[in-house]
């Protein structure tokens, strides 16, 4: 494949703004168009594809917008070959030059070989990168060496609306012929050194409201007469964790799985600069010191994070009020075995605990919003060899074996649903900036990426 050619088209791609995370009607239009360019794409390259018509999406405010099709996209269906599904997804979180963009962020833009646009690298980069190498292929005039098809949404950043229903859907049609699944929706954790990801974690996320009534008061009229749902919310949220950023809900730790000798040497292992990581992060100091600790807890210990509080005065300037009603909202980032349902209760337990210690007159509820479980794979199964070997063939290296910090609940749902080995091959570096301003993936590794896509073909039809 011509790298030029592929640039081209990710410039056409990251043209349409194919954002599915405000519900405007020009958007959606966006991302009907984006999902018939790639369909298009894939006919031409000879695949069979159906765009599956996924209904309207009901908003909170009463209207209704079509959800963008689902593409199911089939090349080959030989029966001594393995047959390689792979997931994508072609919408991309809202961006806006006035956001602090050094570029139109819909103009795929390069400088210095890093190619800048909004989906670049999440999602549309690593995308086309599968499609090149098969188009590669079909260049040569080589037959595939394994069976392929796509599963391609545009809903991913909105939460994959309607999918979980579709896999369960077709998976004793679509998906009973796949062997493996394969994702490339994440990032490796160096800027040289490519990975292989084969856990994440999962997420709770919980609101706890405190309420004495539905208006605000004024603390000259009030304050000192009143148990103040802020003072009662500071203090639950404060029971949550210590400076150490140890979780004090308890019970919580007693399903994580113990650690082993030999899974401490795979974070030995890892290529991580913890100065480089420090300084790119911009802060000045990290709760723990070594490389083991740092990946231990951001991929194999739960985390609990803080994250705002609804109902407080939050603008600038000086208010002497009392908020009548607030809403705390934290999550808990889980790991095997951690279950969400059990986490739920020992969490509202604890803070039911809390909050009854205070004698306070107030109302309080806790709910939990999203319950996602965390996800881990068998690194031992023939995709991830296959990948491993693959990695060996284009970048001349080993890679580093990660885990996500974060959550990426498709690769649970696939797990699930179709029972089939799921494994994550990033190609993005780990300054590429997804969802944030001048989000870019480097030229470098778009090309190599494709390289690598097509030498697992390869690696998974001599393993299979």
């Amino acid at each position: 494949m011509d790298p030029k050619l592929g640039r081209m088209t990710l410039k056409e791609w990251v043209a349409i703004e194919s954002d599915s995370v405000q519900p405007v009607p020009r958007f959606r239009q966006e991302l009907f168009r984006m999902m018939a360019m790639a369909a298009d794409m894939l006919q031409r390259l000879g695949a069979r594809v159906a765009l599956v018509d996924m209904g309207p999406q009901q908003l909170p405010d009463g209207q209704t917008l079509p959800i963008p099709p689902v593409i199911l996209a089939e090349l080959g269906s030989d029966p001594t070959k393995g047959t390689v599904c792979f997931y994508g997804h072609l919408d991309v979180q809202p961006a806006d030059r006035g956001d602090g963009w050094l570029t139109d962020p819909y103009v795929l833009t390069e400088v210095d070989g890093k190619l800048y646009g909004r989906g670049a690298t999440d999602n549309k980069g690593p995308v086309l990168a599968w499609i090149n190498a098969v188009s590669a292929f079909r260049a040569l005039k080589q037959d595939l060496p394994v069976n392929i098809k796509f599963i391609i949404e545009g809903m991913e950043e909105a939460g994959s609306v309607a999918l979980e229903e579709l896999v369960e859907k077709e998976k004793d049609r679509f998906f009973s012929g796949v062997d493996y699944i394969v994702i490339s929706d994440n990032l490796w954790i160096s800027q040289r050194k490519p990975a292989i990801t084969y856990g994440t974690r999962g997420n709770s996320y919980f609101m706890v409201e405190v309420k004495c009534r539905d208006q605000d008061f004024h603390s000259g009229t009030f304050g000192g007469i009143l148990h103040e749902p802020m003072a009662d919310l500071v203090a639950l949220l404060g029971s949550l964790v210590d400076s150490s950023g140890h979780i004090l809900v308890p019970g919580i730790y007693d399903e994580v799985v113990p650690l082993t000798e030999e899974e401490i040497n795979t974070y030995k292992a890892i290529h991580l600069d913890l100065e480089e990581y420090r300084n790119s992060s911009r802060v000045e100091k990290f709760l723990f010191d070594t490389k083991e600790e740092i990946l231990m807890h951001l991929w194999r210990y739960p985390s609990l994070s803080i994250h705002g509080i609804e109902g407080a005065f939050d603008e600038p300037g000086a208010k002497t009020v009392i908020p009548g009603r607030v809403i705390g909202k934290f999550s808990v980032r889980l790991v095997p075995h951690m279950n969400v349902s059990v986490v739920e209760k020992q969490v509202t337990r604890h803070l039911e605990d809390v909050f009854s210690k205070r004698n306070s007159s107030n109302k309080m509820v806790v709910s939990m919003a999203l319950g996602l479980h965390p996800w881990i794979a068998n690194i031992n199964d023939t995709q991830y060899l296959a990948a491993k070997r693959a990695i060996r063939t284009v970048f001349g290296t080993e890679p580093d074996m990660i885990r996500d910090g974060s959550t990426i609940p498709i690769a649970k749902m696939f797990q699930e649903i179709v029972h089939k080995s799921v494994v994550l091959i990033p190609l993005g570096a780990v300054d590429d900036g997804e969802h944030s301003q001048n989000e870019k993936i480097n030229r470098w590794n778009y090309i190599e990426g494709t390289k690598l896509f097509a030498a697992f073909f390869l690696e998974m039809a001599q393993l299979h």
